[in-house]
């Protein structure tokens, strides 16, 4: 709406992308804080508890009364700002919208599953949670490669592409975003976990979008023009607004949790970033926290399997802390520090090349 109050009514002001982002972000951010409450009553109301996993550490039964999929009201907020601020007939935007809508659909079916059995392990099964995943992320990459984007491979720290992937980019960034999907919701597992590290990967990948998507920019520091990317910074601002609303409320203790609602969307998108800005692979550092959890849980299914023995006391590497006896406030806020350390990192990687 804002784009065409620009293009009918000349309000110059409305053509940059950085003035839209801000505006998506504080309607989002508000909307989120006015919207939240109102859910929570309302989820208490139904008792839409998060089922606490029977093998999860004890502390964590004291949640068990914690309403979840908190997830709706963000995304729901971050796409009603999209729809105010963004530019509807760009491509990046569709896909953003189609990757929003898609995943979070996914958890609120899983959540809804889990919620009405009242058992953590009653929802999709991960057979189906995958297959739904990899459908949605193969369409809008097939949508991308069709209409939007080319199938160069880039690395951090060279200016050039190192060949480009063919029809094989569509496999690729498919794996992208369905790994930093599972990712993200292996992350969701204490208060704020997930919610921060996230804000810090989105606003560096909104960075590299709107970079990426100027012209003048994108030549001085050597990055991939793509033309009209930089319309995508208008969501990532919208979801960063949005989670900071979430934030408010999901800080420990937590009133609401995101639920699969959340956790599966935000990372799809966090993955979709990644791919339409060519930084699949400094998505490595952009989201290490989730990185780092996933690669945990991969290390202890591996070493169960063929030694029988365990490297972690519990898997991901957030309870293994929590069983050598850190207090919950002490994990998330050293995770949050290595997820900011990181990103900064990532950023550098801008001017060297």
């Amino acid at each position: 709406m804002l784009y065409w109050l620009y293009t009918y009514f000349n309000i110059n002001i409305l053509h940059y992308i950085t003035v839209r982002a801000g505006i998506s972000f504080f309607i989002s951010f508000f909307l989120t804080l006015y919207l939240m409450p109102i859910f929570i009553r309302w989820a208490k109301s139904k008792n839409a508890n998060q089922p606490i996993y029977d093998k999860a550490p004890k502390n964590h039964n004291k949640k068990a009364k914690t309403p979840t999929m908190g997830g709706i009201v963000f995304i729901s907020s971050a796409i009603f700002s999209t729809l105010l601020s963004a530019k509807l007939n760009n491509f990046f935007i569709i896909g953003s919208l189609f990757v929003l809508i898609s995943f979070s659909a996914i958890g609120f079916k899983d959540d809804m599953a889990k919620i009405l059995s009242s058992d953590n392990q009653e929802g999709l099964t991960p057979r189906m949670k995958f297959i739904l995943q990899t459908l949605f992320a193969f369409l809008v990459s097939l949508f991308l490669y069709l209409f939007a984007l080319n199938g160069d491979f880039y690395i951090p720290f060279y200016k050039y592409p190192l060949f480009n992937m063919g029809f094989f980019a569509v496999i690729f960034w498919t794996l992208v975003i369905v790994s930093t999907s599972n990712a993200v919701n292996l992350t969701d597992g204490l208060d704020g976990l997930a919610t921060v590290p996230s804000i810090f990967a989105l606003f560096s990948l909104a960075i590299f979008a709107y970079l990426s998507g100027h012209a003048i920019l994108s030549e001085y520091l050597f990055l991939p023009n793509i033309k009209g990317v930089g319309e995508a910074a208008i969501v990532a601002m919208g979801l960063i607004g949005s989670l900071l609303g979430f934030l408010w409320y999901n800080c420990h203790p937590a009133e609401i949790f995101m639920g699969d609602t959340g956790s599966l969307s935000v990372g799809a998108f966090i993955g979709y970033m990644a791919v339409i800005t060519k930084n699949e692979i400094l998505l490595l550092a952009i989201g290490f926290i989730f990185v780092l959890e996933t690669v945990s849980v991969i290390l202890q299914v591996g070493s169960f399997k063929t030694r029988q023995k365990r490297i972690f006391r519990m898997a991901p590497i957030h309870h293994h802390f929590e069983m050598k006896g850190w207090v919950e406030n002490k994990i998330i806020v050293r995770f949050w520090i290595i997820a900011l350390i990181s990103n900064i990192i990532a950023l550098i990687t801008i001017k060297i090349r």
